[in-house]
């Protein structure tokens, strides 16, 4: 498998998100070729800020391979990471981040704040922009959508 196969795993999660209402977003952490871990926004269905695509797919790694240091472990997520989100990645010492779409308003990699160049512990190398259009389209539709409902409901 390559990053495109990988991320069209990660879009798959995020269509799931968007069929339960949720922004959507997919992530997985891959190592030695196979998904060790996997997640998707749920924050709305668990109630929890905490359930970000990411931050699930880091846990279910953790979980499947037995400790909290991913080093030799990439991640594909279909939205650049938050601040919160590029916080665990540095902290699990995942070594390459591929994201999709940019985030303009809260992206922590290239966008808002570049915190994988920041002098930390560990500095994930990235890469944006793959697959970005169907990442970018996927959230696209799921807000216009939204917006299309509310506007229902206001009449």
């Amino acid at each position: 498998m390559d990053k495109f196969d990988f991320m069209r795993y990660a879009l798959a999660l995020a269509e799931k998100s968007a069929e339960e209402g949720e922004v959507p977003v997919g992530a997985i952490v891959v190592c030695d070729g196979k998904i060790v871990g996997e997640g998707r926004n749920r924050r709305e269905t668990v109630k929890n800020a905490l359930h970000h695509a990411e931050i699930e797919a880091i846990n279910d790694a953790c979980k499947n391979l037995g400790g909290w240091r991913l080093w030799h472990c990439d991640m594909y997520v279909t939205l650049e990471p938050c601040p919160m989100c590029a916080g665990a990645i540095i902290n699990s010492r995942i070594k390459n981040v591929y994201f999709g779409a940019k985030d303009e308003k809260n992206g922590a990699v290239i966008s808002a704040a570049q915190l994988f160049d920041m002098n930390f512990t560990h500095k994930p190398l990235y890469e944006g922009g793959i697959m970005g259009e169907e990442c970018a389209e996927i959230l696209s539709s799921f807000f216009k959508k939204l917006r299309m409902q509310k506007a229902g409901e206001e009449k």
